[in-house]
């Protein structure tokens, strides 16, 4: 009995929290959609069938969307229980071979949730269709321009949603301040916009649970306004439930009833968070949330603001706030801006995540992504972005004035991004679920047609404001594009130069240098081979570290990669050249953040720590390999016990010192050691709180003597200090190139590099182990 008990209670609980994430916007909804509807011609059309005719339309709108499409089938088609559009583009990536992602290696495929737990049959032939596609390098760049195209779409509606949702919940103020000016609404608006963004740098986990309480209510204060509206003012409008008064809308109203179709639908706007939040909560949550709650409480709302417009036509600009009894009324304006702050916080939280995503696929500018342990789970604050947002969100309210024209703007980027969700999910049908061509067609026109409906009414809004999410969409497209060209045309550079293992097998185990103690860290973009950084450095200065790691960062097109099988460790040339290739494997979702017991140093070292005793226990490449096999090391049960870890919180010693349980002695100079306590004092005091971790070999006994001599010679490196190499790429076209790319390369791309965030900051590595080096690109 308990057994059946606690799925429902954690069901339960799930759907409460999710009314605060993933319903804010939807359910806000009614504060603006009559209005819209009835801002242009259709406002000469004051029957009440007419009236009628736009509650079924709403009713029938809501039913079918937000209902049947996404919360009864979208649903379904995740991504290891995450949603949104790259969750569709990932499984694309993964079954159909559509990746653009450089570094893809055959172990990727062996990652736990590569594959996971959907409907897609591994072992059923690939579709004629599919194998059309596969070997067609330009549909899958035009697939990543449409999936990049949506996701700008949805970076749009983070400017648009705050702006329309604020602005339409303090404009109830005029309902009772009738002298109260149109620009004191809109400066009242700004004002609670500026603190929305200005805010979202400390967080929502204090406030966090407040967010659910306050969607609730509002959903219920909007119900029973409804339902008292329908018994008070028109019973009748029960019958507008027929599908028969949308025949009599369209059969009265014409093409003018056709162009109001861009209100309609903004009755659904807020839909597409329930499938984008989906990896918050479960399927079964956000089904009985919306089913049971949402969905009634809107019906009711939207049915009630019919039932008193049919009878208060003139009313309709403000039908929300005029159709409050006088008794609700201050209560309800509350409840309403509390209720739009906290849909624009989620949508803003859900821009940010959309953007990440964007980065991780390599298609955005580098950018600083702030995550803190106390926040809400994947709760994340990207600087750059919000201010961005916050400065074309006042631009939009400023200059639009009223909420018809965001509507409009509003209505085409919905329509826009839950069309191409439409694309998606059909070729996901057919490619991974394995369904016949036809099917998928059949999927596509069932939702298709309508969705094409309502953009072609959304269109002729255009010139009322429907341009602003175009030019947006436009030029956050081409940014992310000219990233993504750029930054895979220097991949291939590294790719086509780098050092070839046959030079450095030759060099003997010094590598023909000098061998100094400690750990060099090189970061590079290559899964394989040794980058020309590598070779560069050592030209110019002829001395490196005696241990060298070549430490790839690079992205798995999964949602998350585990924690146990994120670091891929292999050896390069024989042992005694002390090489390793250690791959850092992330999800698109996955939030960087410091290791929860070790820092990356400390976990660098004892992954390969993992490897150097798996080799010597039989599971790895063997002695003198070029380029040995990789080997995940954190799936080891001994993991963490090679090593004595200790802990000192004082700021007397470095992360790199030693102390004298360690093995050896430190190999800095006290001179040295000094001044780089002083440089830390100055120039970066918050590492003097920093937890110091030292580590100390195991009095375990180990088997191979080798392998432990080689354990020991990993911690003289590592207390004699680490050193983070990067690359300082100085990038031009060839002159030689075609005029278009190397207007993209010189210009638009050197903008993007010269304007984002370093390398290192991305990284998180600290400035005072950082080695650039100087490499010129010629692509």
């Amino acid at each position: 009995m308990v057994e059946i008990e606690t799925p429902r209670k954690h069901v339960l609980l799930l759907a409460y929290q999710s009314f605060g994430i993933v319903f804010g916007d939807l359910s806000t909804s009614p504060l603006y959609v009559y209005k819209s509807i009835f801002s242009g011609r259709l406002r000469h059309y004051q029957t009440e069938d007419t009236i009628f005719g736009a509650f079924s339309l709403i009713f029938w709108t809501l039913t079918f969307f937000s209902l049947f499409k996404y919360v009864v089938f979208m649903l379904s088609v995740d991504d290891n229980g995450e949603g949104g559009i790259f969750a569709l583009y990932s499984l694309l990536c993964r079954h159909a071979k559509f990746c653009l992602l450089p570094n893809q290696q055959a172990a990727d495929e062996e990652l736990s949730t590569y594959h996971g737990e959907g409907r897609s049959n591994r072992s059923a032939p690939p579709s004629a269709f599919k194998k059309f596609v596969e070997r067609r390098k330009k549909v899958k760049t035009a697939l990543l321009l449409v999936v990049l195209f949506c996701a700008s779409m949805v970076i749009t509606m983070g400017v648009l949603t705050p702006a329309i949702s604020i602005l339409s919940s303090v404009e109830g103020l005029q309902v009772q301040a009738k002298n109260l000016h149109r620009g004191m609404v809109v400066l009242i608006a700004c004002i609670v916009l500026i603190g929305l963004f200005v805010l979202q740098y400390r967080g929502t986990h204090r406030v966090a649970f407040m967010f659910a309480p306050i969607v609730i209510m509002w959903l219920l204060f909007i119900a029973i306004i409804g339902a008292y509206n329908i018994v008070h003012w028109n019973t009748r409008v029960r019958q507008a439930f027929s599908p028969y008064y949308i025949y009599k809308f369209f059969r009265d109203t014409g093409k003018d009833g056709w162009i109001s179709l861009g209100g309609i639908l903004l009755c659904i706007t807020g839909t597409e968070v329930i499938y984008a939040e989906l990896g918050q909560f479960t399927a079964s949550s956000v089904r009985v949330a919306f089913s049971f709650v949402v969905y009634p409480c809107l019906v009711l709302q939207y049915m009630g603001q019919a039932a008193f417009i049919s009878k208060n036509f003139s009313t309709v600009s403000m039908s929300f706030y005029s159709s409050i009894p006088d008794s609700l009324f201050w209560p309800v304006l509350v409840m309403a801006i509390l209720a739009t702050i906290v849909a624009s916080q989620a949508v803003v939280c859900a821009t940010f995540s959309i953007v990440k995503q964007c980065h991780a696929y390599g298609c955005f500018p580098r950018i600083k992504i702030v995550h803190k342990p106390k926040w809400v789970d994947r709760q994340m604050y990207i600087p750059e972005i919000n201010w961005i947002l916050m400065v074309l969100c006042l631009a939009v309210t400023i200059g639009s004035h009223d909420t018809n024209s965001i509507g409009n703007a509003y209505g085409i980027a919905f329509m826009t991004m839950i069309f191409v969700t439409t694309c998606l999910m059909s070729l996901v049908v057919n490619f991974i679920w394995h369904k016949s061509v036809g099917f998928s067609l059949l999927c596509f026109l069932f939702f298709g047609i309508i969705e094409l409906i309502f953009l072609s009414s959304s269109f002729m809004r255009i010139p009322k404001g429907g341009w602003v999410p175009l030019v947006l969409s436009a030029v956050s497209t081409f940014i992310m594009f000219v990233w993504h060209y750029g930054s895979r045309k220097k991949y291939l550079y590294d790719v086509h130069n780098k050092v070839p293992m046959k030079w450095i097998l030759t060099l003997g185990s010094d590598l023909g240098i000098v061998r100094v103690p400690g750990i060099g860290l090189i970061y590079t973009e290559l899964a394989s081979g040794i980058p020309a950084t590598f070779s560069h450095f050592l030209t110019n200065l002829p001395a490196f570290y005696k241990v060298v790691v070549f430490v790839c960062v690079k992205i798995v097109p999964v949602p998350y990669v585990p924690q146990n099988e994120r670091y891929l460790i292999g050896r390069i040339g024989p042992k005694s050249y002390h090489l390793y290739r250690c791959i850092i494997r992330n999800g698109y979702n996955d939030v960087q953040e410091k290791e929860s017991e070790y820092d990356v140093e400390n976990a660098l070292v004892m992954s390969i720590a993992e490897f150097i005793q798996l080799e010597a226990e039989g599971c790895g490449s063997v002695d003198g390999s070029v380029d040995g096999r990789m080997a995940v090391v954190r799936t080891s049960e001994k993991f963490g016990k090679r090593f004595i870890i200790s802990e000192s919180d004082g700021y007397g010693e470095s992360s790199s010192s030693r102390s004298p349980t360690t093995v050896g002695c430190s190999s800095r100079s006290a001179a040295l050691q000094k001044l780089k306590s002083m440089y830390e004092e100055q120039e970066t005091p918050q590492l003097k709180h920093r937890r110091r971790i030292q580590l100390k070999l195991s009095d375990a006994k180990c088997k191979d003597l080798q392998a432990k001599d080689e354990l020991l010679e990993l911690l003289e490196a590592k207390d004699a200090g680490v050193a983070y190499v990067i690359g300082h790429s100085h990038i031009k076209a060839k002159w030689s190139a075609a005029f278009l790319k190397r207007l993209l390369i010189n210009i638009f791309y050197s903008f993007l590099r010269k304007n984002c965030r370093s390398p290192s900051v991305s990284l998180d590595i600290p400035h005072i182990s950082l080695i650039e080096v100087g490499m010129n690109y010629y692509l």
